[in-house]
């Protein structure tokens, strides 16, 4: 095939990708075929004509598979963790754009999904695929992930160019200007953003390490919402605020109509040049606001009935904050460090994301044109994530949290994730990844585990 937008539509029949190239493990070397001939016949490096098109098509193709190994599970509830399990998710994303004046644009992202995380997404607060949603199901399905105006307004300063890319067009800008996104997104295209931990389908897989633990971010079970941020960047600093629809219950496949639940997020932002290295420091901050349990009380209830813990039996409308720091450090033009810190309300249920009350990460992620790959890349991170003590009774008396819950939890410990990976590029536009994470204490229990997760991914990009 000559064209990679071809190769991309080759593998749908009547919308969808077809079954045999996404349910079979042996089909993946088709799929790496017709990807690496159509990057052979088209680069993905923007040309001079993308900074004057009034259009924008880029596309993606990511396939994961991950297996865990053999390890100790005396027992399980229905949150659990399984040894010796394998399985594998798809997702194919169109990125399509149209400029709207001279600083506006619409994007929109249709996706193909099919697949499954381990035990349907379940068994760890940090767990250990980002590219499994909380949705998984055997055939493919569409979804309509994206859809948003971005406005970006001049204030200013010096000018930089910046080059085509997935929902970006090449432009030049000033510096110091505003940007107002609204629509349907996730969270994370704005907040909490990392240049070395944060994209599932380039660089780590984990959770807790591709966001911050504690970072209960608004979205549906897709990780999507539907708001508004604002930007104002100001020389070496960035302001931003954000206003987002929580789903109607936590753990959601559906949004909350009208924003009778909604969340808000401030984060501040301070980029630096140390040594000739760049580094950035950000600080997040959200205050959640829907119908949500106290811990206590749904263990309270439980134990007064004599039935199960049930959180939904005690919501009340009230609020749920956090906050995190996030650091980016060049150490070398190579290498850098990256880290973050993290804390929420340990008292409240968790409502979106997953079951961290505190957390710590650092790691390091290297280029490869340290040994002369450049197209490569590596990098290992350790994330260290604890439970309240709240939490901790509510699960030790059998609660059950977004992610975690094996019924009983007589002997808690910390979450703590290692995990590593090698990004290797063999033509443009094509990525094969290989990952291993070792959790230890999987959903903060001590008498199960350590586990240990290996993973293989396939990514293309255009």
């Amino acid at each position: 095939m000559s064209n990679p937008r071809l190769a991309l539509t080759a593998l749908f029949v009547d919308g969808a990708p077809s079954r045999a190239s996404v349910r079979h493990p042996g089909r993946l070397g088709v799929l790496l075929a017709i990807l690496v001939s159509a990057a052979n016949a088209s680069g993905t490096e923007a040309t001079a004509g993308d900074t004057v098109s009034d259009y924008a098509l880029h596309g993606q193709m990511t396939y994961t598979e991950q297996e865990s190994s053999d390890f100790s599970a005396p027992y399980r509830g229905p949150n659990s963790l399984s040894p010796h399990q394998g399985r594998q998710t798809f997702d194919a994303t169109l990125f399509l754009g149209r400029r709207l004046g001279a600083g506006g644009e619409i994007w929109i992202n249709p996706e193909v999904d099919q697949g499954f995380g381990l035990d349907n997404t379940l068994g760890a607060a940090g767990f250990p695929s980002g590219e499994a949603y909380k949705v998984g199901r055997n055939r493919p399905y569409f979804r309509l992930q994206r859809l948003f105006v971005r406005e970006t307004v001049g204030l200013g300063g010096d000018t930089e160019d910046v080059e085509s890319t997935i929902n970006q067009f090449a432009r030049r800008r000033s510096t110091d200007r505003l940007v107002i996104t609204v629509g349907k997104m996730s969270v994370g295209d704005v907040f909490d953003v990392n240049q070395y931990a944060h994209d599932p389908r380039n660089d780590f897989l984990n959770w807790s390490v591709i966001d911050a633990g504690p970072f209960d971010y608004a979205a549906d079970a897709w990780g999507y919402t539907v708001g508004l941020a604002v930007e104002w960047y100001r020389r070496e600093w960035t302001l931003r605020g954000g206003l987002y629809d929580l789903s109607t219950v936590p753990n959601s496949e559906h949004l909350q109509p009208g924003f009778h639940q909604f969340q808000w997020i401030t984060e501040l932002e301070r980029r630096y040049v140390l040594r000739d290295l760049s580094g950035k420091l950000a600080a997040t901050v959200y205050q959640s606001h829907g119908d949500m349990a106290l811990l206590r009380d749904a263990v309270a209830a439980g134990a007064a009935s004599g039935g199960p813990v049930d959180p939904a039996l005690v919501r009340h409308y009230r609020t749920r904050t956090g906050g995190s720091l996030n650091l980016e450090q060049g150490l070398t033009p190579n290498l850098a460090l990256f880290a973050r810190l993290g804390a929420g309300s340990g008292n409240v249920e968790a409502y979106e994301f997953t079951d961290i009350d505190r957390s710590a990460l650092f790691g390091l992620a290297v280029k490869g044109a340290a040994w002369r790959r450049a197209p490569d890349g590596a990098g290992i991170a350790y994330a260290h994530n604890r439970l309240s003590a709240d939490r901790e009774r509510y699960l030790a008396a059998g609660g059950l949290g977004i992610l975690v819950g094996d019924g009983r939890l007589p002997h808690a410990g910390p979450e703590q994730i290692l995990e590593t990976y090698y990004n290797w590029g063999p033509v443009s536009g094509v990525n094969l990844t290989f990952d291993y994470q070792r959790i230890a204490h999987p959903a903060y229990n001590r008498d199960r585990g350590p586990a240990s997760v290996f993973a293989i991914r396939a990514h293309y990009q255009f």
